[in-house]
């Protein structure tokens, strides 16, 4: 058992009464969570893992044709389809796409989030990005995770504190991100490229950039630098060392 499995079975042994394993993504846009961190999250809920993907807006803005209004639509179905092929649960919060706030209320409703679902695992952006919604996704998320482990500020469900945060590597996030944590995803990457085809953005005509051909390339990339078929890496908090692992951390019904 690895170092990161001893952490998240010492986590669902000892810790908050009702906590389990469970992996949580929370991405700027509808895609982004797909996109960096879906193999990730097929890796844990074939485990045993429960999942939940939170969008903190649909990515509405995005299509060169549709409106706002109807893509919104359209992509609402598209994260439903999508987490049903990762065995997740799907939440998107109603911000626009290109001007999600950094403000007390977003945070606080994602800080509500993780003390309702109580992820032992979160993957979100890295703060390096070419894009505004993805640095202020970084900053909100930061701030929630430390209002959702304080147990002082009373809410709707307890004080949870989140043991293993991880960056997960996105073509827009790159300043400054670096591979810490090679994470074995070859049996789950045929399942990975199908889930992203539920997304229009993925099969291309939406965006002038190749989504689909970037992301299967990289499992390749990444699998080569890993030691395995295919792989994703994923950044640590600084301080941490390079690893190689099959999962997150252990599941107690599995391990």
């Amino acid at each position: 058992m690895t170092d990161l499995e001893n952490l998240s079975q010492a986590v669902v042994s000892t810790g908050a009464v009702g906590c389990t394993a469970h992996i949580m993504v929370i991405g700027a846009h509808a895609g982004d969570a797909e996109n960096m961190a879906g193999a990730a999250v097929l890796q844990h809920t074939r485990a045993g893992y429960t999942a939940t993907i939170v969008h903190l807006t649909l990515g509405e803005a995005g299509h060169r044709t549709l409106s706002p209004e109807v893509y919104a639509e359209q992509r609402k179905q598209e994260v439903q389809a999508s987490a049903a092929c990762m065995g997740a649960k799907a939440v998107w919060l109603n911000y626009a796409d290109g001007f999600l706030p950094v403000n007390q209320e977003v945070v606080l409703q994602v800080a509500d989030l993780i003390r309702q679902e109580r992820p032992t695992i979160l993957l979100t952006h890295w703060k390096g990005s070419i894009h505004k919604d993805h640095i202020a996704a970084y900053q909100i998320v930061q701030e929630a995770l430390f209002y959702a482990g304080l147990p002082s500020l009373k809410r709707s469900a307890p004080a949870h504190w989140v043991p293993q945060v991880y960056f997960p590597e996105n073509w827009e996030d790159m300043e400054g991100w670096r591979a810490d944590v090679y994470l074995d995803v070859s049996e789950v990457w045929e399942a990975y490229l199908e889930m992203l085809k539920t997304h229009a953005l993925m099969r291309g005509g939406v965006s002038t950039f190749r989504y689909f051909d970037y992301y299967n390339a990289l499992g390749t990339t990444r699998g080569c630098l890993g030691g395995f078929p295919k792989a994703v890496a994923l950044m640590l908090p600084d301080g941490a060392w390079t690893r190689q692992v099959k999962r997150l951390g252990g599941n107690p019904s599995r391990d």
